[in-house]
């Protein structure tokens, strides 16, 4: 594939064409005003003429759809991890009590920190899956699948909510590792396939994909509260719980089945599978095959996106240190007065839902404000900046603590402040890179490319999952 004439003309984004000069800037940013598919084609395309215009996107459905799919992506990891008394009332050594701090057991104590890595670990593999199979085997079937398989297991784990399995926790907590570790696979088959697609629309198509995944852990958080609230009993509250995420991984696989029918999102996948094929017959030619699959090149991909990946890489890697390992176990200085606010709802509310929350609000200022730039050298500055939040963590009130006894953030608002700022700026800053890295490959390549850069914010899930181990274990 030629790198440079045809990669120029097939930038579906003005961002990457700034080395190219003021005057290509602005000739791009003119045509996208007055054509929004523009930029999304060669220049030198000979697909058929419907794909040349662009149709509206009616009430905003494709973009809610979008964003439906964000939450979904996200959803079963967020349920699980926010169900935090539901697990300590099954794991502990008294499932007849009240699931409270004097049941604990090695399995409790940890469980946060064994389910990161069941999570991640399977995901990483997953996304290289789906990179080797973003040509091989369509999006439909990645993403139908992926879904009736993580529907599949959230109804198991219903189930098992009634089932009493105090004679047998080890068990018990090795079928739930081996669950998340199933569910996470999936879901992250599913969130990569959809990052590819979201690649061939416009950035804010890409953007309501990743602003849904943050309102999915607010969703989980609220509905976690609402469920400890209304609920006296703890596994009257998980059913419920349970029950929503099941409803509404359905109303996703619903969702994406009516996406097809809509012409605006028609209109880009349509162009994309003529860009795709004219690419593979190109490629095929040249090989003097007549094979219709291939393998992405991704020296190409690598190339353009190494600094924006590695930024994503490290942003997550940062966030999955701290919450929810450390930042859930960090419990109100006055537990002892036995207030509501400082026992059942403290971890919930400052610790999910204000997280949540906050990622929400950075993720979706990414809808108005994109600086710095895909180029920029202050993007990966601000990424290292966010180092310090994990010793800020680890200095909180976190229980237990077996070797590192100094608390320097005593006081309630410390965790607050703190996970306000975790929030908001691995929303900010893990988006940007995100949206930006499908944008500044060529057309052909923008699929592959949100594979790939989804397999670089779950490396980095799965190398932080490890290092909030060694940092719950060090406090």
């Amino acid at each position: 594939m030629d790198t440079t004439e045809p990669v120029q003309s097939s930038l579906n984004s003005s961002y990457a064409a700034t080395a190219l000069g003021k005057h290509s800037v602005y000739e791009d940013e003119e045509s996208e005003d007055q054509d929004p598919s523009a930029s999304l084609l060669p220049k030198h395309s000979s697909v058929p003429l419907s794909v040349r215009y662009s149709p509206e996107d009616s009430y905003c459905l494709v973009y809610i759809i979008f964003f439906l799919m964000g939450i979904g992506s996200l959803l079963p990891w967020n349920f699980f991890i926010t169900a935090k008394h539901y697990w300590l009332y099954k794991l502990s050594n008294n499932t007849h009590g009240s699931g409270s701090d004097e049941q604990r057991s090695d399995l409790s104590d940890y469980f946060e920190s064994y389910l990161a890595i069941a999570s991640t670990v399977p995901s990483v593999l997953c996304l290289i899956l789906n990179y080797v199979l973003v040509n091989r085997l369509s999006s439909n079937v990645r993403i139908l699948s992926s879904l009736f398989v993580i529907l599949l297991v959230f109804v198991v784990t219903t189930v098992l909510v009634k089932v009493d399995m105090s004679d047998c926790r080890t068990e018990f907590f090795i079928v739930t590792l081996a669950s998340v570790a199933v569910v996470s696979g999936a879901s992250n088959l599913f969130c990569g396939s959809m990052f590819g697609i979201s690649g061939h629309f416009p950035m804010r198509i890409s953007q309501a994909l990743i602003s849904g995944q943050a309102m999915g852990g607010t969703l989980s958080a609220v509905a976690s509260i609402v469920d400890l609230a209304a609920a006296k009993d703890v596994t009257d509250s998980a059913l419920a719980y349970f029950l929503t995420a099941d409803v509404f991984i359905l109303l996703c696989i619903i969702s994406y089945l009516l996406l097809p029918k809509l012409a605006y999102s028609r209109h880009y996948m349509l162009a994309a599978t003529c860009t795709s094929s004219g690419v593979v017959s190109e490629g095929g030619a040249a090989a003097g095959t007549g094979k219709t699959t291939s393998i992405p090149p991704l020296q190409p991909i690598l190339r353009k996106t190494c600094v924006l990946g590695v930024s994503v890489f490290y942003v997550f890697c940062i966030s999955i240190s701290v919450f929810p390992a450390v930042s859930s176990g960090i419990q109100s200085i006055n537990k002892d007065s036995g207030s509501p606010w400082t026992t059942t709802y403290f971890v919930p509310l400052t610790s999910f839902l204000l997280y949540n929350v906050a990622d929400f609000c950075g993720r979706q200022t990414t809808a108005w404000l994109q600086v710095p730039g895909p180029t920029s050298r202050v993007l990966p500055a601000l990424v290292l900046c966010r180092s310090v939040i994990v010793p800020l963590f680890m200095f909180c009130n976190y229980q237990p603590r077996d070797h590192l006894h100094t608390v320097l953030f005593g006081h309630d608002l410390y965790p607050v402040v703190f996970n306000c700022l975790l929030g908001l700026t691995n929303g900010y800053l893990g988006t940007l890179p995100m949206i930006y890295g499908p944008k500044v490959v060529p057309r052909e390549l923008a699929e592959a490319t949100g594979v790939v850069m989804s397999f670089f914010l779950t490396l980095g899930l799965a190398v932080g999952s490890a290092f909030s181990v060694l940092i719950v274990h060090y406090i």
